[in-house]
């Protein structure tokens, strides 16, 4: 009546395939099966477009979760606990008995041979052989030449990024409470935020809004109001892709809060204890013990391993370019979407792109088994606008070329992002700890940092 159970379930899944001892697996002409490398947004969405399609998904990432990047942020500044924005891959699918998630990390694709190769938490081979391919391996960090800065500037797009930069954050605060010599504790209260994005903006927001409402009255002997909170760029605004309306209003209320915005202004070097900057007024180096980037992105390297398969190329981004139905030239059931690939409209690298994408590959896949052969509708992006915070009851917007900023915007951007949470626990959670942050004199209810983290914070600078 209920239908097998899940173990039963994946049994069949399973069945006609022989897996060897190195973890490589073999179809025998059983379902078609398709392999989506990613759980990310658009990974996820494809996997949902195909719950009722007659195939064997299997749903491969390095980590155990979706992640909800936009929000990584909050939990830097101690707005949210990690677990909100990153529910388990395995609960996210757990009612498709047609996809099963498997913890491993992609390092080649075998597009003639139809196998993606992987290894597993244990350095185990594991061949997963596809009908069709979806890859959203999204991107990371760009240090535009200088992979160095990674260590001196940490940007946030795992969990972990934004765990180490909430012990960095705190962990700065806490030193500069001991620390004897003021030019050292002025520079554990100076905080630099390259690149003045979406990101950038939001980080520094909440960096402000920690030194300015939430510790003040915990510190007895640095006054956090102090502390010197710096966003550089080297565009001639801040939040480039936005209406220059929303531009100005944003450079407006983050230096009513105290933050000191250098534009056209690029980093040029830094260590663990400085940053240097070419801006207006020439070269300037500036003393920071925290430094955070958010000034660029660099596709999956999984978007070379499908150019060099194919002999194509990619972008300065290292993205690669994809076929208007989001398809790879050159690559028979392949299909690449999200960050990592570069179309003949320069769409954003942001979720909604990621997410109507995969929805619309799951759709072409599941249309493709029904043995509809047609040439599909190239991929239309819908923009359904852009958002960003800048502190408490802050924010700008822009919904369907209308303009919106102050509380209104805010609320908007609350919705729109509580929203695209995966599941009602995490909304509800989300909601809580926001309102109890407006509500309280801006309270962070997880600001939580040890002796493990405020000392790998002294020792990274002394190391240096």
């Amino acid at each position: 009546m209920y239908g097998p159970r899940r173990d039963e379930r994946d049994l069949e899944i399973l069945q006609g395939a022989d897996v060897s001892s190195t973890g490589e697996t073999r179809t025998d002409g059983g379902r078609k099966k398709v392999v989506i490398v990613g759980g990310g947004f658009g990974g996820v969405r494809a996997a949902k477009a195909l719950a009722h399609a007659d195939v064997d998904v299997t749903l491969v990432d390095r980590t155990n979760h979706h992640l909800f990047q936009p929000l990584l942020y909050q939990v830097a500044t101690g707005i949210l606990s990690p677990g909100l924005i990153a529910p388990a891959l395995r609960r996210v699918v757990k009612s498709q008995r047609n996809t099963r998630t498997l913890l491993a990390e992609v390092y080649d694709i075998d597009l003639a041979g139809k196998v993606v190769k992987s290894l597993g938490p244990n350095e185990q081979h594991i061949d997963l052989p596809y009908d069709y391919l979806v890859v959203a391996g999204g991107a990371g960090h760009a240090y535009f030449g200088h992979d160095e800065w990674a260590q001196f500037a940490p940007g946030m797009k795992s969990i972990e990024d934004a765990r180490m930069l909430r012990s960095q954050i705190l962990g700065s605060y806490e030193l500069a409470e001991i620390a004897t010599d003021e030019k050292e504790r002025a520079a554990y209260l100076t905080f630099v935020v390259v690149g003045a994005g979406p990101t950038g903006v939001e980080i520094t927001g909440q960096l402000s809004e920690l030194a300015q409402y939430v510790l003040p009255k915990e510190y007895r002997s640095i006054d956090t109001r102090e502390a010197r909170i710096i966003l550089l760029d080297a565009a001639p605004s801040v939040l480039p892709p936005f209406a220059p309306k929303l531009q100005k209003y944003t450079q407006r209320r983050l230096e009513k809060m105290g933050v000191e915005i250098r534009l056209n202004t690029a980093a040029t070097d830094m260590d663990a204890e400085t940053i240097t900057v070419k801006g207006p007024k020439g070269v300037d180096t500036i003393t920071a013990k925290t430094k955070i980037w958010a000034a660029g992105v660099q596709a999956s390297p999984l978007a070379k391993v499908l150019a060099a398969a194919t002999g194509t190329e990619t972008d300065r981004a290292g993205r690669l370019a994809v076929d208007p139905d989001c398809s790879v030239p050159g690559a028979d059931g392949v299909y690449a979407i999200g960050d990592m690939v570069s179309t003949v409209d320069r769409l954003p690298g942001v979720a909604q792109v990621a997410m109507q994408q995969g929805t619309y590959v799951g759709k072409l896949i599941t249309n493709r088994l029904k043995g509809d052969e047609t040439t599909p509708a190239p991929f239309k992006y819908f923009d359904k606008g852009s958002m960003a915070t800048i502190g408490a009851r802050e924010a700008v917007a822009d919904a369907m070329g209308v303009k919106v900023t102050g509380w209104l915007a805010y609320l908007m951007w609350c919705y729109v992002h509580v929203m695209f949470l995966i599941g009602w626990g995490n909304r509800f959670g989300t909601l809580y700890n926001w309102v109890r942050s407006l509500r309280y004199a801006r309270n962070r209810g997880h600001r939580l940092i040890d002796m493990t983290g405020a000392k790998a914070v002294a020792e990274h600078h002394e190391a240096a």
